[in-house]
């Protein structure tokens, strides 16, 4: 394929993570982008046993039994000649460190807030993680047909809470019962608003001119008010600055009600208009721009029995440059093992396509058994390890036994593959027999023992463990590769007891207290203590560490 091909491929791509505080209706919004797309043609197309419908994107039984998204989804549309691959992340806390690595594979992100509660504590954690990645960001208030927060005090909220300049787009009309639509402010025209779920209706009512007499004829006070809060918003707001929202620090501002189609339309028109298309990607040894001609491209996901027949396992990996073919040899940059992908996979959600060819910013799906680990880099040769994904020092600790001593072997299988694919962290003691599962919230455990008697069989006890603290240990002696080697092994002997490995082998010291891990490192001055691992070659983040 011509450099010239690549380059108008990559132009077409749009990337892009939905992130909210949980029940902010970001997974409703996936449906109707979906929808609005023309990638589905009903919501919730997906039925249930009782023929009740749930979330395209929520595939695990477990998520169907909740109503919530516990596992990162994927899925790939075309619209209005471009190539938009949307990730639905989970909106819980507990399941941050997921989207956290979603947000290392995406150009940009969707930020859904809930209305009548507005910026959220979990919003405000994934903003942090936008922020620092510079990634731009567009902002969706949603629920407007319920009784909610005045639109300026959201307003204000957000520009104080986010700490970035916000640009409205479309501005609403009354709310709740009272709500009539929304002013589209770029298009000089107000689109009127009629409750309907499912599919899209054939034509929305426009009518042109925010300041036409019909409008405050037939909305009265509620068209009064809006009115005259736009016309202080543009006396008072900045205008749209592209460099500014590219770099992360200004997000254009829309409002609608997802569940009645009513504002996605003009969300969908801008994650096109104003997205940016994938850029250049940072690896250890220099730059990589999308635009190149030779395949690269790094797994950011590992998930386990999407297919339960199958009992398989998908790398999900996010092609950083060159064009991609079924069947091209690929080496694994971390083991210099070679693949030769034939059963290559596209999603939407846990419906696949099998795929011919991919671009820089597409996801792709490897069927892997044990060879791809989170953060691997694939490329068509070339030495290249790519940089960001983290994985944190978990803050609960438990362990595990099998209910039924003949399932032993079925409990470490399944939690090896659920340690690979990053749901919760497996540690096995350098001394004792005991698997150790380390995760950021209770609902971890709970899914893994879910997961663990409905995919893999075995019924597990999850148990209390002593343990509170978590850092992962290297050594810096200044003296050499070898010398550092001899520390750590000093340091693992003498405190086998409290040393165990996690799933790519990387030592990590378990603790009750703080006060503990700060008398090791006045104990160990040539160890080093992380609060991060970036990825199985144990490169660290230092600034994160803690």
């Amino acid at each position: 394929m011509s450099n010239e091909q690549i380059v108008n491929e990559v132009k077409r791509r749009r990337t892009f993570a939905i992130i909210s505080h949980p029940d902010a209706g970001k997974t409703t919004l996936t449906e109707k982008l979906l929808l609005f797309s023309g990638a589905i043609q009903i919501a919730g197309a997906v039925k249930a046993r009782k023929a009740s419908r749930h979330a395209t994107s929520d595939w695990m039984e477990i998520e169907k039994q909740r109503g919530i998204s516990v596992a990162s989804s994927v899925m790939q549309m075309e619209y209005r000649d471009c190539v938009v691959n949307l990730l639905d992340t989970p909106g819980h806390q507990d399941f941050s460190e997921d989207t956290y690595r979603v947000l290392t594979a995406v150009d940009a992100a969707l930020m859904v807030i809930d209305a009548a509660n507005g910026v959220e504590p979990q919003t405000r954690r994934l903003l942090q993680v936008c922020r620092a990645r510079s990634t731009p960001i567009l902002t969706f208030v949603n629920k407007m047909d319920r009784e909610v927060k005045a639109p300026l005090d959201l307003f204000d909220e957000i520009e104080a809470e986010l700490g970035m300049s916000v640009v409205p787009f479309t501005w609403p009309v009354g709310m709740g019962k009272f709500f009539g639509g929304v002013l589209d402010l770029r298009r000089d025209q107000m689109r009127v608003f009629t409750p309907g779920e499912d599919r899209i209706k054939d034509t929305d009512e426009i009518v042109d001119g925010i300041a036409n007499p019909a409008l405050a004829q037939r909305f009265g006070s509620a068209w009064e008010q809006a009115a005259g809060e736009v016309e202080l918003l543009r006396e008072a707001a900045p205008g749209f600055d592209e460099a500014a929202f590219r770099a992360g620090l200004q997000t254009p501002m829309f409002f609608g009600s997802a569940i009645n189609n009513f504002g996605v339309q003009e969300v969908l028109d801008a994650l096109v208009d104003l997205a940016p298309p994938p850029g250049a990607k940072t690896a250890l040894q220099r730059e990589v721009q999308p635009t190149e001609p030779k395949f690269s491209g790094v797994v950011f996901k590992i998930q386990a029995n999407m297919d339960p027949a199958h009992r398989d396992r998908i790398a999900f990996v996010r092609v950083a440059s060159g064009h991609f073919e079924r069947g091209m040899r690929l080496k694994v940059a971390r083991s210099g093992k070679e693949l030769r992908p034939n059963t290559v996979v596209s999603f939407l959600s846990q419906k696949r396509e099998l795929l011919e060819e991919a671009f820089a910013g597409d996801i792709i799906g490897i069927p892997n058994h044990g060879v791809l680990q989170l953060a691997d880099t694939l490329t068509e040769g070339e030495a290249l390890q790519f940089t960001g994904l983290p994985f944190f020092a978990p803050e609960m600790f438990r362990s595990v036994e099998v209910a039924d001593p003949l399932k032993t072997k079925q409990l470490r299988a399944g939690l090896t593959q659920l340690g690979e694919e990053g749901a919760i962290q497996v540690f096995r003691p350098v001394a004792g027999s005991v698997l150790l599962l380390g995760a950021v919230g209770q609902l971890q455990f709970e899914v893994v023992a879910h997961r663990l008697e409905h995919e893999y069989g075995c019924k597990a006890r999850i148990l209390p463990a002593r343990y509170n603290v978590a850092r992962w240990v290297t050594a810096e002696t200044g003296e050499g590769a070898a010398a550092d080697e001899r520390e750590l092994k000093r340091f693992i002997d003498g405190n086998d007891h409290r040393v165990a490995l996690d799933a790519v082998n990387a030592p990590c010291v378990l603790l009750e207290y703080a006060g503990e891990l700060r008398a090791m490192q006045e104990n160990w001055p040539k160890i080093r203590f992380h609060a991060l691992r970036e990825h199985a070659g144990l490169v660290f983040q230092q600034q994160l560490d803690g």
